[in-house]
């Protein structure tokens, strides 16, 4: 009898893969990648649908560290840092204050299945190692002690530094390490973040053998981070606190509008204007100059006071709107994306109505990125199939980029959403193609990634290379490739030679597409 109606399918795997199985899994993707390097190297790994295949951090994170050489069976040296610089970065961090509270949440009873508890900083140096006796002398064998640098290019696929790297919660189970060696472990580590600045201070991991690890060990590590960062923001509010009751008497005696931010722009007080809730700060800081053009306020005069600076608008940003960036500004305006850092995007301007510069979220970094990648523009459908691999999601499409536009104004053009014409931009980009914003898993991010690693892509800005010289990974022209697996970048019309024309808008988004991080409230592009 001919069956009628909707096929079968195969349903899918609910239950995670044993340590056997990774331990396969592991073995055949090393084999396989061994094999196809011999015979055409560079070609990206394909898919093999009937095969239990790695997650995709995981599966990122080996193929990075393929690309870089590290035998799975030595690693690297390693590097350990000495007692006076492990209480430096150890106040640095400004985790001292938490580990009282971390110490009580994290570490079992004896009776209990034997846990370690290590705080990395955000560098990935181990400041702190804790916990059962037998077990911290098997970690010794393989140098997880206080003051090594667990990162991967030393140790390989592990928790802290995958956690460090994707910039939330992540475990790292038995053979998923890239090391043989580490295969008897487990790693459940959440990064944690200045809730003042944004910026990552650090990680929270638990190791113990992958034969004992209990599945809410991630989540109980995740509320610990939070934990943490509320301790900080608690720290934090005492100091604004201090600030503020310095800021009021001096307000008093200041002629017309002004405001007191700390030292990561918060405001403590204002007086004669709307209080933001926080200005973002240069990258650099605000430094000596006497006058600055903030997002949001125009030229400002800032003088330091306290533990922060004193804000005085030139003129009045309800006046003439010198708070925002006009269509007239935004002439022959430059715009820059400095990806380089895989913890600290940044985003520069400079035009006629001054130049800023400052980090930008994870989720604006794939933003900019998406629409420096396609300056044809694209619709919040589209944007959102590209970051989440889901068009109806368009809703926090538009968030975002309403947020974006507040200090991008003109620079950013809608129906659809692209850069103006007239802005020159640039995406500088790092010199490891698995390091472009890391903390991204869209297939768009993640396919230019593995397209810069190809060599099949460039970023926008990058020059193209000489005529017969060898070509790498960040600057291979899109056009050697007939259907480059991510849009082709453009510059305006007045851009540099050698950059490639545009794909159609069609073309361009037929191949890119999901989700980063967390997404900021704050007043930050």
């Amino acid at each position: 009898m001919r069956q009628t109606g909707r096929q079968s399918r195969r349903p899918e795997r609910r239950t995670p893969p044993t340590a056997a199985e990774l331990a396969k899994v592991h073995e055949r993707t090393l084999a396989d990648a061994a094999a196809r390097e011999l015979v055409q190297p560079g070609l990206p790994e394909p898919g093999n649908p009937g095969l239990l295949e790695p997650r995709p951090e995981i599966g990122d994170s080996w193929a990075r560290l393929r690309r870089l050489g590290l035998d799975p069976d030595t690693g690297a040296a390693a590097v350990h840092l000495g007692p006076a610089e492990i209480e430096h970065r150890r106040r640095a961090s400004g985790l001292d204050a938490v580990m009282p509270v971390l110490r009580e949440t994290l570490l079992q009873p004896s009776d209990q299945a034997p846990l370690i508890l290590a705080i990395a900083d955000a560098e990935g140096h181990v400041l702190w190692q804790e916990g059962e006796r037998g077990l911290r002398r098997s970690a010794d064998r393989i140098g997880f002690i206080t003051g090594a640098r667990w990162v991967e290019e030393s140790v390989g696929t592990n928790g802290i530094a995958v956690a460090l790297r994707v910039q939330r919660p992540m475990q790292v189970h038995s053979a998923e390490h890239y090391l043989r060696s580490h295969h008897s472990w487990t790693c459940v580590a959440a990064p944690v973040h200045d809730p003042g600045t944004g910026q990552l201070v650090g990680a929270i991991n638990l190791s113990g053998p992958a034969h004992t690890i209990r599945p809410y060990l991630l989540q109980l590590t995740a509320t610990a981070a939070r934990l943490a960062e509320t301790e900080l923001r608690a720290h934090r509010m005492e100091s604004l606190h201090h600030l503020r009751t310095l800021a009021a008497p001096l307000l008093a005696r200041v002629a017309g509008p002004a405001l007191v931010v700390d030292s990561a722009g918060w405001t403590a007080a204002a007086a004669g204007l709307p209080p933001p809730t926080r200005l973002r700060p240069p990258t650099g800081g605000w430094g000596s100059a006497a006058v600055h053009w903030v997002p949001g306020l125009g030229e400002c005069v800032l003088e330091p006071v306290a533990d922060g600076w004193l804000v005085r608008p030139v003129r009045s940003p309800e006046a003439d709107g010198s708070g925002t960036v006009t269509a007239e500004h935004a002439e022959g305006a430059r715009l820059r994306l400095d990806l380089r850092r895989p913890d600290r995007p940044e985003l520069s301007v400079q035009g006629a109505a001054g130049g800023w510069s400052h980090a930008v979220s994870p989720r604006h970094a794939e933003l900019l990125l998406l629409l420096a990648t396609s300056r044809e523009g694209s619709s919040a459908a589209q944007l959102a199939e590209a970051l989440f691999g889901d068009p109806g999601r368009t809703v926090t499409v538009r968030a975002e980029l309403s947020r974006l536009r507040r200090y991008l104004g003109g620079l950013l053009a809608h129906r659809p959403y692209r850069f103006a014409e007239s802005v020159l931009v640039t995406v500088d980009g790092p010199e490891d193609p698995y390091s472009l914003l890391p903390s991204s898993s869209a297939p768009a991010v993640r396919r230019l990634r593995a397209g810069l690693a190809a060599g099949t892509v460039r970023l926008p800005g990058a020059a193209a290379p000489a005529p017969g010289s060898p070509v790498s990974p960040s600057s291979a022209p899109t056009s050697a490739v007939p259907a480059p697996p991510v849009p082709a970048p453009r510059a305006p019309a007045d851009g540099p030679p050698g950059v490639q024309p545009p794909a159609s808008s069609a073309a361009n988004w037929a191949s890119v597409g999901p989700q980063s991080s967390s997404s900021s409230s704050e007043t930050s592009a």
